[in-house]
């Protein structure tokens, strides 16, 4: 495939003003360590015009390797006709994966009697199905989809093949919220579970709370973790009330090194005035940065206020809780977010 010098230059061109910004937004870190230790990331959608971008992006800064799946011809095509460099990238069909077998036979065994091999090979001639096992069987580090599939179509592979870490139950997920400050540093937030759990339960939400925790630290995050609720230490009565203070008091047996208080409202828990007019005097009242929600009506709701009102730049959702860094795409997304989402995610792995 030929390239114009055009084509050439402004892929470099735009690779460096991603770089600055992913900089400028506390990736430098991230990127550094991938440097050190590069990964390789799995693009489901190959040929979609966003993945080709976020991948050209990649191959140009050399510390993460796009896997993409498709038609190599039309993976090609794409990319030229969008006018994105992606020398370098592996590109794989299925169709004609000379290790499909393997791979067959590996997938039969991980779902212990509930597919077929006739089955199971049918689905790995879907893309979402045949990257999450590159992943399952090692041959990649991490995975990225959904540009066009459904969170759904993510995620059941994802458990169906990766699964759970060991002790966890559930696959939840977390937001990283960015905003600048006035002095020129960053304001680093994470919030969860805003995409997943509906209705999680008192254990759902200390292990929510658990893999939030491990998350938040990545993006360089000292966590103070705060149950949310709209009451604060009993001033409201209820159940979803009584759910947030007894999951706090778990999540702080769980997690002794942590602090972790609740439940209170939002204000009380960002507020340093509020907390002290509502007597909140330990490590999170008024200084927390970590926000466990008590549904996901809450969670969702609560992060778009801070990106729409609050200027804060979201990231995510990211998948709490697998074997492997598998993440959904909103298939809204545009090329620079596809970029930043791939760090993250290698940088999970």
């Amino acid at each position: 495939m030929m390239y114009t010098d055009s084509v050439i230059c402004a892929a470099a061109n735009a690779a460096k003003l991603y770089w600055e910004e992913l900089l400028m937004f506390g990736f430098g870190e991230m990127i550094k360590a991938l440097k050190a230790n590069p990964k390789t990331i799995v693009f489901t959608e190959g040929t979609d015009a966003r993945i080709l971008e976020a991948s050209a992006r990649l191959l140009s800064g050399t510390f993460l390797k796009p896997l993409l799946i498709g038609k190599e011809a039309e993976v090609f095509a794409a990319a030229e006709e969008a006018g994105f460099n992606i020398r370098g990238a592996e590109i794989i069909d299925p169709e004609g994966y000379e290790g499909m077998d393997e791979m067959v036979a590996k997938m039969v065994e991980l779902r212990k009697g509930k597919m077929t091999e006739d089955q199971c090979r049918a689905s790995l001639r879907q893309a979402n199905y045949f990257g999450t096992m590159l992943v399952a069987m090692g041959k990649a580090d991490c995975l990225l989809g959904g540009a066009t599939y459904s969170t759904a179509d993510t995620v059941r592979p994802a458990l169906q093949l990766v699964k759970t870490k060991p002790g966890n139950n559930i696959v939840s997920s977390c937001f990283i919220m960015v905003r600048e400050r006035a002095t020129g540093d960053n304001e680093v937030l994470a919030m969860a579970d805003c995409a997943i759990n509906i209705d999680p339960s008192e254990d759902d939400l200390v292990e929510i709370a658990r893999e939030t925790v491990d998350c938040s630290r990545v993006f360089g995050i000292d966590p103070r973790v705060a149950f949310l609720s709209y009451s604060t230490k009993g001033s409201g009565k209820g159940e979803t009330v009584d759910k947030m203070r007894n999951a706090c008091n778990k999540a702080k047996l769980l997690m002794p090194n942590v602090p972790v208080d609740g439940e209170m409202q939002f204000d009380a828990a960002s507020s340093p005035v509020v907390a002290r007019t509502k007597h909140l005097d330990g490590e999170v009242g008024g200084r927390a940065n970590v926000f466990i929600f008590p549904d996901i009506n809450a969670g969702n709701i609560g992060y778009k206020i801070a990106q729409r009102l609050g200027g804060f730049d979201a990231y995510g959702p990211i998948l709490l809780g697998l074997n492997a860094p598998i993440n959904d795409l909103s298939r809204g997304c545009n090329g620079q977010e596809v970029y930043s989402m791939a760090i993250i995610t290698a940088s999970l792995a």
